[in-house]
């Protein structure tokens, strides 16, 4: 090779690894999350260690009983989470600290923190010894009060106590303490006879007390490590419980006593109810699973291959984000996550190629919530789905993949047309990296395949899961990103970590769930929905889908949808819709929340990034988007979506609908193979329509519009304008 030669070899791999992925797979640091040094670092990280291997050798090898597995799950989120995520700002120096009397104070809380620890220990002793239960005043003055003390102030305190980064606040240790407590509490009452009691007259006010301090510190770490809306939401329905005898019409209760309501809100029919259930077996697993997947590369090798693939395309960047996202959402539990795990790359690179920051954004985030419908995984709302409906996983998965296919048509013919509208180029060969090489690699995509196929051959979602799992340690030994025990370990931390916040959030989820099920507030809203079908169906599906999106505002799809499916779904069903199509209309627009303004939390984070108006990118992405606002529609009136029917129908449902999503792009978009007049986009809106809807007439009505447009426009402008690519 000649001297020339080499050297422009070299310019193009110093340009092909400018653009290529990197650190995709890194996780975010929120500003408040702590970055411990020394000792602390290897305390936490063992912590969050030995928190990942408890999952997977219980739920592998050595399984516990039902509630004190899901007791251990949250108090150890609790702690884990108070110790990584702190109430306040950080100090920036020490000196900057907050004063020595608040300091103390917070010390001090420590002491009936840690009394109520002592008086459990001593309260199992006694159980053990042959009591029945505990004398009420012993419970009262030795463990509740201390503990609530404790709890509050704890909380307080945390909300000004400022520490520096590297430090753990002692109003967090108070509140690490209070975990463990309430926790070895339930324990104790749970695995004994009293356990029959919650609910009853005859419940130890232990108990309540327990869920009283447990529900606060569930809140208070939601905040932390989601945001306020969905704890002002969870704060309105447990006003609701005690608010609720008192108002009128179809609101109104009978009215649960404070002992009641909390002596069981934290069982199964609550906090350790559906949410708790999935978050502690297939989410943790699944957060396992993409930690490992991190910890190989595997999403870096994600994005690269959808470069290759699509990078070279007109408005390339833009189509490696839909390619990418809907890849990494396989992976990544949450919308905001997404966008921020990929947008870092693609938005940049859709600005350079000519896209508006706003286009840019409003791409990205509307790719990127489409990671949540995406088969196998879908994020975690398949699996709570799984769980109340009684579906297997497979059959929900399958029922996905139409849906899944024709939002991200939507995206991609939206963009596609927005490209060819505005002229925009594809990326050049030496942009991109090299797909021959990226196919030395394919393998990496083995860890997802025995997934699917462990789960189609009948296996269990844990037991596929795990092999899922350990492939991806294995297959990781024959790439450039080996994991040996360090690597392995760091997973299992990284596992932990990220566990934290959708624990949380399925957690807080869990009390909200719990007051609907104990105030019957869902059922009264079934009939409330059954009343508006005798009117119109129609128009009880509107009404059902506002109130799925407004639920879902600021939520993460898991507490969006988990909530949703407790006031919305069953009402559905109720007026004859079946369960699974009902779930699923749910569960789209607890997604779509996400790119929904006026709070749209994936919108907010891409906006965050291409340096644009939240409120514009929102409504941008809403706009891409569109096509999930009428689709679950359509699992009503055509059930063959879901893949209920035969297959000569349902293969005609999904082309038909296909079409139906280009002619809709390309009526948003004002382009079919050259620009379109108004009229033009109100006749391919109709025809669009009628092919959504799934009907054979009104399918033969949208192909005779398409094929009339199609022919319109290729007569006015020739052979210039050239397909979708």
């Amino acid at each position: 090779m000649s001297q020339r030669a080499q050297s422009h070899d070299e310019g193009v791999d110093d340009v092909v690894q400018s653009v290529n992925a990197d650190g995709v797979d890194e996780v975010a640091v929120e500003s408040n999350r702590r970055l411990y040094g020394g000792w602390q670092w290897w305390l936490f990280g063992a912590l969050a260690i030995a928190y990942s291997l408890f999952h997977l050798v219980s739920l592998n090898i050595y399984p516990l009983e039902t509630w004190s597995f899901r007791i251990l799950h949250i108090a150890g989120a609790l702690i884990l989470g108070y110790g990584f995520y702190a109430g306040t700002q950080f100090a920036e120096t020490p000196q900057a600290r907050s004063s020595a009397w608040l300091r103390w104070l917070s010390y001090a809380m420590l002491l009936p923190a840690l009394y109520a620890l002592v008086r459990v220990a001593m309260m199992y002793q006694t159980m053990n010894d042959g009591a029945m239960r505990i004398a009420p005043e012993i419970e009262a003055w030795h463990f509740g009060y201390p503990l609530l003390l404790a709890t509050v102030a704890g909380i307080v305190l945390s909300w000004s106590y400022r520490q520096v980064r590297d430090g753990l606040s002692p109003a967090d240790a108070v509140l690490m303490v209070c975990s463990l407590a309430v926790a070895s509490y339930l324990l104790v009452m749970f695995n004994s006879q009293l356990r029959a009691s919650t609910g009853t007259p005859f419940a130890p006010m232990g108990i309540s007390y327990a869920a009283i301090a447990g529900s606060l510190m569930i809140l208070e770490l939601t905040r932390r490590v989601a945001g306020l809306a969905l704890v002002i939401i969870s704060t309105i329905f447990l006003v609701y419980v005690f608010v609720g005898p008192h108002l009128p019409g179809f609101l109104g209760y009978p009215g649960l006593s404070v002992g009641r309501f909390f002596s069981q809100v934290y069982t199964d029919a609550g906090i350790l109810g559906p949410t708790t259930a999935v978050s502690s077996t297939y989410i943790i697993l699944f957060i396992i699973f993409a930690a490992f997947l991190q910890a190989s590369k595997v999403g870096d090798y994600f994005v690269n291959f959808a470069f290759a693939a699509a990078g070279r395309t007109r408005g390339g960047p833009a189509k490696v984000s839909i390619f990418a996202s809907g890849l990494m959402g396989m992976i990544n539990g949450t919308s905001a996550g997404n966008v921020v795990s990929t947008g870092s790359l693609t938005i940049p690179l859709m600005k350079k190629v000519g896209y508006p920051p706003r286009s840019a954004g409003a791409i990205e985030a509307a790719a990127s919530t489409g990671g949540q419908i995406m088969p196998p995984i879908m994020g975690a709302g398949a699996f709570i789905m799984a769980e109340i409906t009684g579906i297997p996983y497979t059959e929900i998965a399958i029922a996905a993949l139409i849906p899944a296919i024709l939002y991200f048509a939507s995206v991609y013919f939206m963009v596609d047309f927005e490209a060819a509208r505005k002229g925009m180029r594809g990326m050049r060969k030496d942009e991109i990296p090299r797909f021959s090489k990226l196919v030395k690699q394919v393998y990496l995509f083995a860890p997802i395949i025995i997934l699917i196929v462990a789960l189609f051959m009948g296996y269990s979602v844990i037991r596929a899961g795990t092999l899922a799992t350990a492939s991806a340690a294995v297959v990781s030994w024959i790439s450039p990103n080996k994991m040996g025990i360090r690597a392995i370990l760091k997973a299992l931390q990284l596992a932990g970590t990220m566990s934290i916040q959708i624990i949380a959030v399925c957690a807080c989820a869990g009390l909200i769930v719990g007051v609907i099920a104990l105030t019957g507030v869902g059922a009264r809203f079934s009939s409330l929905l059954l009343g508006l079908a005798g009117v119109s169906q129609l128009l009880a599906l509107i009404f059902a889908m506002c109130i799925s999106i407004l639920l879902g505002m600021g939520m993460p799809t898991t507490a969006a949808y988990a909530v949703a499916a407790s006031v919305v779904a069953p009402g559905l069903i109720d007026i004859g819709i079946q369960p699974l199509v009902a779930h699923f209309f749910v569960f789209y627009f607890a997604v779509v929340s996400a790119i929904t303004p006026p709070v749209a939390l994936a919108s907010y984070a891409a906006a965050g990034i291409s340096g644009d108006n939240a409120m514009g990118t929102s409504v941008a992405s809403f706009k891409i988007g569109l096509a999930a606002f009428i689709v679950p529609f359509m699992f009503f009136y055509s059930p063959a979506m879901l893949m209920e029917g035969s297959w000569l129908q349902i293969l005609r449902v999904g082309v038909t609908a296909t079409l139906g999503i280009v002619l809709l792009s390309a009526t948003v978009q004002a382009w079919f193979f050259g620009p379109v007049k108004v009229w033009q986009r109100l006749v391919m809106l109709i025809g669009a329509l009628c092919m959504i809807y799934g009907g054979i007439y009104t399918d033969i009505i949208g192909l005779m519009i398409g094929v009339g447009l199609y022919a319109m426009q290729r007569t006015r402008n020739g052979t210039s304008t050239a397909a979708p690519r």
